[in-house]
């Protein structure tokens, strides 16, 4: 559940929506100062804040205009310009921090994007795993979100979904999306929104269009694209896996191997001679 209240701290509530840290403010405790990480987790951290600030100056602004508003509303301005003097400047000064506002929140979506990029992988990944990845991963079009289904992202997804219960959210207030499990609760690390954004535009999954975007969220599925692509996914591995183990029992010729080593050989095999 998330403790920040997304009317009060959208930044706040945004880190701890799409990072599942419920702190954000302490996101770079766990860094270096020289890591890059703790670079990303800083900046995270600046953004939420600046987030948070901007917001809360809006509704104070906003308040402060409901003055100004109300005899607007009720007909009581004479019409000259000087009587809507108060109202143009309310409603610029509205304006102006609006815009800074959506800027800040651009702001916080990237930054998250850019820590969420450096964080190592759950589990490290074999040869095999890796070239069977960048077997599976050769759709990769020169995209801008081509991030989000790069390493094994993609075919975290498809078993995701595949395995049941996995829903698509998107705010309609801010736009920020996410995933929620058949729990209700925020999925691991392992499984990006992106990625599933990215592979629904795709066709490799399908959203139930029929339920709320935001709550319940979409109950997410296998495309018949996107079960062939699983597919073909999981049996890459097995067969990059036996091509590796092939190439690693070649030996090379011996007329190949070092001079030394054949002379060495050959004096150690020869039979010695009777004196």
């Amino acid at each position: 559940m998330n403790p920040h209240d997304a009317t009060k701290q959208p930044g706040a509530h945004l880190v701890a929506e799409m990072l599942g840290d419920e702190d954000p403010w302490t996101l770079n405790i766990a860094y270096r100062p020289g890591d890059p990480l703790y670079r990303a987790s800083t900046l995270v951290i600046g953004a939420a804040h600046e987030l948070d600030e901007l917001h809360g100056r809006v509704t104070r602004a906003t308040q402060a205009a409901l003055g100004v508003l109300e005899p607007v509303g009720r007909g009581e301005f004479n019409g000259s310009p000087s009587s809507y003097t108060p109202l143009r400047s309310t409603v610029a000064q509205i304006g102006r921090l609006v815009s800074a506002q959506n800027a800040a929140y651009e702001r916080l979506t990237q930054s998250i994007f850019a820590y969420r990029r450096l964080l190592p992988e759950p589990d490290a990944a074999s040869p095999a795993d890796a070239a069977a990845r960048d077997l599976d991963n050769g759709q990769v079009s020169g995209r801008d979100d081509d991030w989000a289904v790069s390493a094994d992202l993609r075919l975290r997804a498809l078993e995701a979904v595949e395995a049941g219960g996995l829903r698509f959210h998107q705010s309609g207030v801010y736009g920020y999306i996410s995933l929620s499990d058949e729990r209700g609760e925020r999925p691991s690390d392992r499984v990006w929104p992106e990625t599933v954004q990215r592979l629904v535009a795709d066709g490799l999954l399908d959203r139930d269009t029929s339920e709320g975007l935001y709550r319940p969220g979409q109950l997410l599925s296998l495309t018949p694209k996107g079960e062939a692509a699983l597919r073909d996914a999981r049996t890459a591995t097995p067969r990059v896996s036996a091509a590796l183990n092939r190439s690693s029992t070649t030996t090379l010729p011996v007329a190949a191997a070092d001079p030394s080593v054949v002379r060495a050989t050959d004096a150690a095999t020869k039979p010695s001679r009777s004196r």
